[in-house]
């Protein structure tokens, strides 16, 4: 495994801060021209001063240098406002880019990655994280550039004024600036602690929220909020620790000034009364000196903002390391986007596993060990067995939400693998196992998949799903929110939503994850027969517990520790094979036995 050097850790952040900074590098130019002609205005009114004082004693008229002066602390004023608003535009800017790229690639993430990784820190990094480049990548650079002209434009004109007391003051300055830069790290450490403490504290709140009719009924509202108390105590002591050192740093400045002031104001004084300078020099040495000020708290506050600026880029860096899907994978990559329509009208899919071996990771043991089975096209394929038995991940080997580690997936023949992953996915109509609703309308959620069908379309899969009924009982109708996660539905309104859902996408292949498991006998029954007329024009998979479902397949592969022990019918794995005739006797015929009573009833 190897290891990140600090100096290459500097580079990458070097480097990521570049490409936030780069597409707006012209404004922030003309930001920093702004700021540059107030820095030039300010440097301007030691000067105006100086000639006020000599003016003073020569009995000459003050009006023309005061009216200079007066213009000098204005116009420098509104340049200064106008530059800081073209930054903080820029930086918002900078935070709109940096969030819509890594949104866009967190959502292309492949699906380990999201597995392995707690949804709340990613979160953070979206919100949090990207904040503070606001800072970093404007203003942070802005203020190393002008603050750095302005201070050797100040040394300058200090030198120029008296080289003497411009040596004082630049020893007192490199003594402090000295013990300044030994805190920077130390900033950068507890900022970058103190956002990974944030982000747990984002995971910790998103368990709680996703299960939290679980939470109440545990009566764990005490445990759960100290748990997230601790997380926020973490982020405050770090968070704390930053502004220690922030401060520190911050204070260090007017440290500086001070003992600079009275070391050039005592060795300044003796060299007034020797002669060797002016007084008028001696103030003006002075107002050059306290607007030294400013310079140097931009170099130490861009240093600052580096510092809390690069905890914030590797983390976003972090994130877009992970891994995404290829969408342009497979020899079709280049063609016209149409594979989709064209896929789609073409009937139904054939589905075939090659000695299928598979693993979740490296270090978890195998799911499938040979998987081999054949589906035609059109009709019901049941996979049937015991939990564990690898029956699922068929389901995501197909949308190539995992990787097989040996043998081959084929849908019509072809290698998932080199099918384009739009095109793949355009073809397959999925419903999984907790039969999720997103936040939002019940219109949303059904136009989920296909946002173009047509009002017709949603009116005819409603009544196939037998929602016709539940959209007349809610309020809003179609336009109703649902609530986070579907609260306001029943577990088999949603399952029925979800089945809705994957129809209106008319699929070639329609993947059914024990899509009925939460409805109620007539439901069910009813969306039986709907799944029995979707395959008799598409490729149907469904895994089922329930003997009423699997007796209306075609064939039955059943599965058992990541094999398929047999495939067939009903008659014939009931006869031939024993694992079978047991769930057939004990699973299937307790979840079945209400529907098939129900069946039969007069």
């Amino acid at each position: 495994m190897t290891t990140t050097t600090p100096q290459a850790a500097r580079g990458e952040t070097w480097r990521a801060l570049y490409l936030h900074f780069r597409p707006h590098r012209w404004t922030v130019a003309l930001g920093a021209v702004f700021a540059l002609i107030g820095a030039a205005s300010g440097l301007a009114q030691p000067l105006a001063a100086k000639a006020l004082v000599e003016r003073l004693g020569g009995d000459q008229s003050i009006a023309g240098v005061l009216l200079v002066l007066t213009a000098l602390v204005v116009v420098g004023t509104a340049i200064d406002a106008l530059g800081g608003y073209i930054l903080e535009r820029t930086a918002e800017s900078v935070v709109l880019a940096a969030r819509r790229s890594l949104v866009g690639r967190l959502l292309r993430l492949r699906l380990v990655e999201v597995e392995k990784t707690q949804p709340g820190d990613l979160m953070s990094r979206v919100t949090s994280d990207t904040t503070l480049l606001r800072a970093v990548t404007t203003q942070s650079v802005v203020s190393a550039a002008t603050g750095g002209l302005a201070f050797v434009a100040t040394i300058v004109m200090m030198g120029f004024m008296d080289p003497v007391l411009l040596g004082v003051t630049l020893g007192v300055i490199v003594l402090i600036g000295g013990a300044v830069g030994l805190v920077m790290p130390r900033i950068a450490r507890a900022t970058q602690r103190s956002q990974e403490a944030v982000g747990e504290m984002s995971t910790v709140l998103e368990r709680v929220f996703g299960a939290f009719r679980t939470v109440k009924a545990s009566g764990a509202e005490e445990r759960e909020t100290a748990i997230v108390e601790e997380a926020a105590r973490e982020a405050w002591r770090h968070g704390v620790k930053s502004a220690k050192w922030q401060s520190v740093a911050g204070s260090s400045i007017g440290l500086a000034v001070q003992v600079s002031f009275l070391a050039v104001l005592g060795i300044g004084g003796a060299r007034v009364a020797s002669g060797a300078i002016s007084v008028a020099s001696l103030i003006a040495f002075l107002l050059f000196l306290f607007y030294l000020i400013d310079p140097v708290s931009k170099l130490v506050e861009a240093a600052t903002q580096f510092q809390v600026g690069s905890a914030a880029i590797a983390r976003i860096l972090e994130a877009e390391r992970l891994e995404t899907e290829d969408l342009g994978s497979g020899p079709g990559s280049g063609k016209a986007s149409t594979g989709s329509e064209v896929v789609r009208d073409s009937g139904p899919a054939t589905v075939t596993f090659e000695d299928v071996e598979f693993r979740y990771r490296d270090d978890l043991p195998p799911v499938h060990h040979g998987v081999s089975f054949e589906v035609p096209g059109a009709g019901m394929t049941a996979f049937v067995g015991p939990s564990g038995a690898g029956k699922t991940t068929v389901f995501g080997l197909l949308e190539r939400f995992y990787e097989v580690t040996g043998g081959r997936v084929l849908i019509d023949g072809k290698d998932v693998r080199d099918w384009r992953l739009p095109e793949l996915r355009a073809a397959i109509g999925y419903v999984e196992q907790d039969a999720p609703v997103l936040s939002g309308t019940l219109r949303e959620n059904l136009v989920f998949a296909a946002p173009h069908v047509t009002e017709e379309d949603i009116r005819d899969v409603l009544v196939r799903a037998r929602l016709d009924g539940v959209v007349e009982r809610l309020p809003d109708g179609l336009e109703t929110v649902v609530g986070h996660r579907g609260s306001k539905l029943s577990g088999g309104e949603r399952q029925r939503v979800a089945i809705a859902r994957a129809l209106l996408r008319k699929p070639r292949l329609l993947l059914l994850d024990e899509a009925t498991s939460q409805l109620d006998a007539v439901n069910e029954l009813a969306l039986r027969d709907v799944v029995a007329e979707a395959a008799r024009e598409t490729t149907v998979l469904v895994v089922a517990h329930r003997l009423s479902t699997v007796t209306l397949a075609d064939r039955i592969v059943v599965m058992d520790a990541g094999r398929v022990r047999a495939v067939g019918t009903h008659q014939e794995l009931v006869a031939a094979d024993p694992l079978y005739g047991e769930l057939a006797a004990t699973q299937f015929l307790a979840a079945g036995a209400g529907v098939e009573t129900g069946a039969e009833a007069p």
